[in-house]
């Protein structure tokens, strides 16, 4: 399937725990002032690829402890990223699936239908980072996320629950 990307790293450290392959898709409606990525908010720029090229990718780096979706807007792109998230699942190698995203877990479960998907995304991840970046929270003394308004969030135990369960990474 493909997905438009504004890049591919193969071993992240700074994109949560341990060692990660991070995807960073290409779009972004929020173009959050301070953006770490402003090259991924133009919805036509990077480039096209399949996911079927980023899963062999990840196959080839036994190191990894995980995989994260960043940007641009994860969300924007859902049917490709759950392909992909699905495909990583079914390596049984224990990978974790991490999603930044500007949206909130609020306004993604309240605007999740059947015609965008988001819902179907949600129970492929495992932490989501919630939020606009907010450059006057920024700090760096924050682990994992750039500003004290985001959230890193325990999907799975969320959505069991009925209620946000926040986590440290």
């Amino acid at each position: 399937m493909k997905i438009r990307l504004f890049g591919t790293q193969n071993d992240s450290i700074v994109d949560g725990p341990g060692i990660r392959y991070a995807v960073f898709v290409q779009g972004c409606i929020r173009k959050c002032k301070g953006c770490h990525n402003p090259g991924s908010h133009d919805m036509n720029g990077g480039y096209l690829t399949d996911t079927d090229e980023i899963l062999e990718e990840i196959k080839k780096n036994p190191l990894l402890d995980g995989v994260t979706f960043s940007g641009g807007e994860p969300f924007l792109q859902p049917l490709p990223l759950i392909k992909l998230a699905e495909d990583i699942k079914n390596l049984n190698r224990g990978l974790d699936i991490i999603v930044y995203t500007g949206y909130t877990i609020e306004e993604i479960l309240s605007g999740a239908d059947d015609k965008n998907r988001w819902s179907e995304l949600m129970r492929c991840i495992d932490i989501l980072v919630d939020g606009p970046f907010a450059e006057e929270l920024r700090s760096v003394e924050l682990t994992f996320k750039g500003s004290s308004n985001q959230r890193i969030i325990n999907v799975p135990e969320t959505l069991v629950k009925g209620k946000i369960v926040c986590v440290d990474l």
